[in-house]
């Protein structure tokens, strides 16, 4: 599967709203539900390290690969959202990490390093 063909069928699912503002409820409750899914995913890897010292069992990672397809899932709706794509969203941030790699800047703080 393509990331196209995931973005086209994932969208079919999501519940829109009619709302006039460029920040309807839709848009905020995909925000949120990405904000929560991303917890998610910390919240496992947490419970690997209090509850099992870090070990990381086939059957955790397969539960955190779930987790991580639901915010693959909230980052396509949002990007559609805002009239863009999850392999627009994909191109440009694989430009900008290749650009950091290619000026040694991968490391540090600042969005526009």
């Amino acid at each position: 599967m393509t990331i196209e063909e995931y973005s086209k069928q994932a969208i079919t699912t999501l519940h829109t709203d009619h709302g006039t503002s460029d920040m309807s409820a839709t848009l905020l409750s995909q925000v949120f539900g990405l904000v929560g899914e991303g917890g998610e995913v910390a919240e496992k890897f947490k419970k690997l390290i209090r509850d099992k010292n870090g070990a990381l069992s086939e059957e955790d990672t397969k539960e955190i690969l779930k987790e991580l397809g639901d915010v693959l899932w909230y980052v396509n709706s949002i990007s559609n959202l805002l009239g863009s794509s999850l392999s627009e969203v994909a191109a440009n941030n694989l430009e900008k990490v290749l650009s950091r790699k290619e000026r040694g800047v991968t490391s540090g703080s600042g969005d526009n390093r």
